[in-house]
């Protein structure tokens, strides 16, 4: 399996996790050792879920919980007028968050990966409209913060 793979597999564990945890009022680290021992990589409910490379899943779980004041802030200021981050359906809320801090503080991953990355994992759980908009929010995310790797002026 493929580096590639084993990080959509931990970012689409990390989506998970942050909505369990949301949902279920669990702490990072009982979230953390449940999805490692009994998600990530296993058959549930006759669904193979992804491996995933755990160093990954741990730094990104972590950073958004770590940093979560800064990445709500973040798709706040991006979000449209009168729909703040707490009103977004919670799975999309969970999307944008690990998008988010990856942006912020993942400087080793590139931008449009990681825009596509996340897009991917909407994929999983949508459809519709949601998917152009996290596509959009975090565009323009990754514009406002990694401005460099969207320069196209020739110098």
């Amino acid at each position: 399996m493929s580096r590639a793979e084993l990080r959509r597999g931990a970012r689409l564990s990390v989506v998970q996790a942050l909505y369990e945890m949301e949902i279920g009022g669990r702490g990072v680290i009982e979230a953390m050792a449940e999805f490692e021992a009994f998600w990530i990589g296993k058959e549930v409910e006759d669904i193979e879920l992804p491996k995933a490379e755990i160093a990954f899943f741990r730094d990104l779980l972590g950073g958004v919980v770590r940093e979560q004041r800064l990445v709500d802030r973040s798709v706040d200021d991006v979000l449209a007028t009168g729909w703040p981050l707490k009103r977004v359906e919670a799975v999309v809320r969970a999307i944008l968050r690990g998008g988010a801090y990856e942006l912020a503080f993942r400087k080793d991953v590139p931008a449009r990966a990681v825009i596509s990355e996340y897009v991917a994992v909407a994929r999983a759980f949508y459809e519709g409209e949601e998917i152009g908009m996290i596509n959009a929010v975090l565009d323009k995310m990754a514009r406002d913060f990694r401005a460099d790797e969207f320069d196209t002026s020739t110098a």
